[in-house]
């Protein structure tokens, strides 16, 4: 068991024999515990055909296992005075329950029992494919999402971060159990499984967790089928123009291609740039654009982070009469930030600002577990403060030459969407 400590952030964790990663994170005065499983099941696992298997399966997990009818899960957990959900990723799939410290060993037998041997009986998948089926319906009627959807496609085009984790309607209606059973099987192993308990721990974890279900999951680090280093990620810059019916107001969006989430000095350079950005109301866009021209209605830069290559992205809305001069202005601010001295104190700014989110991501349980959970996962057992320490490497030439640069729209993908009176 090994333990490492920042700044009264302590993680403690270590493998049972399967190779099933243990995460714990004390929370001495916490009113709820959190129980977090992880497993490296996301879409991106997904072969040829499977498209969606791996977000259906997160909602047959609910349908009942070994020892779980359907919804008896729901009204057990409710019952300790708990809460639960699950959400599906590109590149991991996680569940957690809320509970009060005294029921939190018999919340996680209950969860455990119920994502490690789920029962994926014949009617309950038929009826709950008609319920996946409508959520990507319900995903396709609406026209911002689309908009990104085609952003991703364009910019990944084959590999399976630029198709929907939704899935499609073929491959969800070509789907039976005994798929999502070889899926569940292959993928929720002890080697791709990690589990986070974050606020009170419970007396005697250790041992329930090593005569737990967890500790009877096989180890097929032998016969692992997929690694996650793919030379099939292929980055498309270019531009596309689309229209789309609905659309309440005309979108710029551009991508950009960056760091996987191992390279966390760069992946923290991108955070800081994007602040620099876009956060704010004295960040350089919103000022130039929102503030100063009054060109858009909003303006955002996000950076998602993937374990393959993540992911910066523009969204600028505003009138169809307008999308030229936005797109024009954007170009002008991201040469700027490249071509000109970058203030220190537009850097000390979004410092604050990382900073800040860090923090105050660490406040609740259920946070605490996410970022734990995903980091050691991946094998990237540190401090949950460690990004703290990786801002004090930039400086604003380093962030000029190692980050801002990579952000000129002409290494980018651009797709402008604008509205329709009917559909293409």
């Amino acid at each position: 068991m090994a333990t490492s400590t920042n700044n009264n952030k302590e993680l403690v964790h270590w493998s049972i024999e399967n190779g099933t990663k243990i995460v714990l994170a004390p929370i001495p005065d916490a009113p709820l515990t959190c129980l977090n499983i992880w497993c490296r099941a996301g879409s991106y696992f997904e072969s040829p055909g499977e498209e969606g298997l791996a977000h259906f399966l997160e909602h047959m997990v609910f349908k009942g296992s070994s020892s779980l009818k359907a919804g008896e899960f729901d009204l057990k957990i409710e019952a300790l005075g708990g809460s639960s959900n699950a959400a599906t990723g590109f590149d991991d799939v996680n569940f957690h329950v809320l509970a009060p410290p005294k029921a939190a060993i018999s919340g996680l037998e209950l969860l455990l029992n119920l994502v490690l041997t789920p029962s994926l009986n014949e009617q309950s998948f038929c009826l709950e494919r008609e319920v996946v089926l409508e959520e990507i319906a319900q995903y396709k009627d609406q026209p911002d999402e689309q908009a990104f959807q085609r952003l991703l496609e364009n910019c990944w085009s084959n590999h399976a971060y630029g198709r929907s984790i939704l899935g499609n309607e073929a491959s969800l209606k070509n789907s039976n159990p005994d798929k999502m059973r070889i899926f569940h099987r292959e993928r929720y192993t002890g080697e791709n499984c990690c589990l986070v308990i974050s606020g009170v721990i419970p007396d005697g974890i250790e041992n329930f967790i090593n005569n737990s279900l967890l500790a009877d999951l096989p180890n097929r680090t032998d016969k692992s089928s997929k690694k996650l280093v793919s030379p099939s990620l292929n980055f498309q810059n270019g531009r596309e123009e689309i229209t789309l019916p609905r659309l309440e107001s005309s979108r710029l969006l551009i991508a950009w291609q960056f760091s996987p989430a191992n390279d966390q000095k760069m992946i923290m350079g991108a955070d800081l740039a994007t602040s620099l950005l876009a956060e704010g109301r004295r960040s350089r866009l919103v000022q130039r654009l929102r503030e100063d021209l009054q060109l858009v209605e909003a303006i955002d830069m996000d950076l998602t982070v993937l374990e393959e290559g993540s992911l910066v992205m523009l969204e600028a809305l505003c009138k169809e009469d307008h999308i030229e001069k936005v797109e024009q202005e954007i170009v002008k601010v991201l040469e700027e930030v490249v071509n000109s001295p970058l203030p220190e104190k537009e850097l000390l700014r979004s410092s604050q600002l990382v900073r800040n989110g860090i923090l105050f991501n660490l406040e609740a349980p259920f946070q605490v577990a996410n970022q734990a959970g995903s980091q050691n996962l991946w094998g990237r057992n540190q401090s949950l403060l460690e990004p703290l320490n990786q801002i004090d490497y930039w400086n604003p030439i380093k962030l000029q030459n190692e980050v801002l640069t990579a952000l000129h729209p002409r290494l980018g993908h651009t797709v402008i969407a604008r509205p329709s009176g009917k559909p293409q």
